[in-house]
């Protein structure tokens, strides 16, 4: 039986209207911090203010346990997965040296529904996509993006699971590939799919290697933007400059799709088409006494790499999350633990 024509208008118009007046929420990198637009000198070192008042909005978080499935759009190297990889499989890596990820995650399990569920303290890897050849083209819009997930969800072999509960869909592109908006202070966004177009609604985020395109605003503090004579950039921690860059971009977007997955959890502001999420209240934030212009105090490895928390094995660099029970930016390596 065929729609009902008030249907197929909707179905035909969701795409559109998601083009004109929704965005995905965007990752605005870290220099100068982009909060500071809103809250300007209200805001006090490592974030805290009594002018942020990020509230709950009554929508779903994510309670169950949550699987990660990448899909990695365009070429990529071993090397540069494993980094990655790692990085999502330390989030639940308890064990983990301190200050750690799984540390760092713990401010994101203070974080609760309306049943006072909190939010799953178990991350881990699911089944990932290579799309080598870019089948969408290297250069996506917003409504591709979506497109390239319904290319992985439905494809004829070995498509990635529909788990529309407790799935984040990771959309990595490498560095040869433009995202619409991508250097122009964006590095990065989450949203929810639209079943007008990929079928299911489903929480995903966008992540794009900076390397080759701009460095200098989405791999910060490894890389400089040129308009800032005479500051010099850190080592990073796993020698590649664009992914360890990602790592803190990844790392704030499923820390804001697990606490406000379909944009009406929480978040702060009045307009829920452009929210202010707990990674956002913190970007730029890596280490005690950060806030502004200033990183905080990091930590440097014999080798002169800076980071701020270990991984299973590995080191990284990792932006703070808002704390709304102490209402201030919070981190594992913080001097006051």
């Amino acid at each position: 039986m065929s729609p009902p024509p008030l249907l197929t208008a909707a179905l035909i118009l969701a795409p559109l209207l998601f083009f004109f007046f929704t965005e995905p929420v965007l990752c605005w990198r870290p220099w100068p911090n982009s909060t500071d637009l809103l809250y300007g000198g209200s805001k006090k070192y490592e974030g805290s203010s009594e002018f942020v008042h990020l509230k709950y909005h009554m929508g779903p978080v994510l309670t169950a346990n949550i699987t990660v499935y990448p899909i990695w759009y365009g070429k990529w190297q071993s090397s540069q997965k494993r980094i990655i990889r790692e990085f999502i499989g330390s989030i639940s890596a308890a064990d983990s040296k301190p200050p750690s990820v799984a540390g760092w995650w713990k401010t994101v399990q203070l974080y609760t529904d309306q049943t006072g569920a909190n939010i799953s303290r178990t991350v881990h890897i699911g089944e990932e996509k290579n799309d080598r050849f870019y089948s969408h083209g290297k250069s996506l819009t917003r409504l591709s993006v979506q497109s390239v997930i319904k290319s992985a969800v439905s494809a004829s072999t070995r498509p990635l699971p529909v788990n529309p509960k407790s799935g984040v869909y990771l959309l990595l592109t490498s560095e040869e590939v433009y995202v619409q908006d991508f250097c122009n202070n964006v590095c990065g966004f989450h949203y929810f799919t639209f079943p007008s177009i990929v079928g299911y609604t489903l929480p995903y985020a966008w992540v794009g290697n900076s390397a080759k395109l701009c460095p200098g605003v989405c791999a910060y503090p490894f890389a400089v933007p040129d308009y800032i004579p005479g500051l010099k950039p850190v080592k990073s921690p796993n020698g590649d400059v664009g992914i360890d860059g990602m790592v803190s971009v990844i790392a704030h977007e499923i820390a804001e799709l697990s606490t406000n997955p379909l944009i009406n959890a929480w978040y702060a502001g009045q307009d829920p088409v452009f929210p202010v999420e707990i990674a956002d209240l913190c970007e730029g934030i890596y280490g005690t006494g950060g806030g502004g212009s200033y990183t905080g105090q990091m930590l440097n490895g014999r080798d002169g790499a800076t980071y701020n928390m270990n991984g299973i094995r590995r080191r990284f660099l990792v932006q703070w999350l808002w704390n709304h029970l102490l209402n201030y930016c919070t981190g594992p390596n913080a001097l006051d633990h």
